[in-house]
């Protein structure tokens, strides 16, 4: 049995290190959730930094500008780290131009960086934030291309693992479902966000500095609510995770809009996944 965490005010003693996800969690793509502004503000002031680990395709900079025009105040977090972030190093060991896939507004993922753009038969390489039309395409629609860019050899690079992303009350496909359906075709798929390592480590990395110190992993707590990004990564990566039931897959478990606790622990048993807690959203 997964247990149920009250707060998280329950359970922060037994942490040096938060690593927490942002969509989702801080945010629904529109508004900020005050409940999880109060937590990680309380967090810190218990002394615990927190880092916002998140498989946003673009750098830091964008998504901090993101998050200050919905008016997520200061004093949330201590430092936050993107996908975009660590793809970026991806990107600089292409030898030759780059194919882009996705929206125009991803474009920062390339700022500073010295990249050609080409038509796939001219690209050494496909980079992915997602798909070009997010809110009317579907990753069924992008197979038939797909097979002659696995014929061409094309690695495809994904700067967003996650596979779907909830705005308000509707679900958008992201990179990680592209990235999917090219792995089943065959071709070479490069992908370093969540739930994968070098994210992980270079947040780690950075809560260390703040502390000024090394943690060890079992004092490190990740926070999310994607089954094969945030709870996967913790587990991949050592970490203690606080699986938050009020996101993407609510839908399995809920009931009249509360977790049906027996239906959670079978949902989480049928997918193979064991957070060390959960919670329907974050609160202290």
């Amino acid at each position: 049995m997964i247990s149920h965490a009250k707060g998280l005010s329950d359970i922060i003693g037994n942490y040096d290190l938060i690593l927490c996800d942002v969509w989702g969690v801080l945010h629904n793509g529109k508004e900020i959730w005050a409940n999880a502004v109060q937590a990680l503000t309380k967090a810190r002031e218990a002394g615990v930094p927190v880092v916002m680990i998140t498989n946003a395709p673009r750098p830091q900079g964008p998504v901090l500008r993101q998050l200050a025009s919905m008016n997520c105040p200061h004093g949330v977090f201590d430092d936050l780290v993107t996908s975009g972030d660590v793809t970026r190093e991806l990107i600089k060991s292409l030898d030759g131009s780059v194919y882009h896939i996705g929206p125009d507004r991803d474009f920062a993922l390339y700022d500073g960086l010295n990249v050609e753009f080409a038509e796939p038969e001219k690209a050494a390489g496909i980079v992915c934030t997602g798909l070009f039309d997010d809110y009317n395409e579907h990753p069924d629609d992008y197979i038939e291309r797909f097979q002659k860019y696995v014929e061409l050899k094309l690695p495809f690079i994904c700067a967003n693992p996650d596979i779907v992303v909830e705005v308000v009350d509707k679900l958008l496909w992201c990179a990680g479902a592209l990235a999917r359906e090219y792995d089943k075709l065959g071709g070479e798929t490069q992908i370093v966000g969540k739930p994968y390592n070098p994210i992980y480590d270079v947040a780690i990395e950075r809560g260390e500095k703040l502390l000024g110190r090394t943690v060890d992993k079992s004092r490190i707590i990740g926070i999310g609510d994607g089954l094969p990004t945030d709870v996967l990564g913790a587990h991949n990566n050592g970490i203690d995770g606080l699986f938050i039931t009020n996101g993407i897959h609510a839908v399995d478990y809920n009931a009249n809009g509360e977790v049906d606790d027996d239906r959670l622990q079978a949902f989480l048993k049928d997918n193979n996944a064991s957070p060390t807690y959960w919670i329907k959203e974050l609160v202290w």
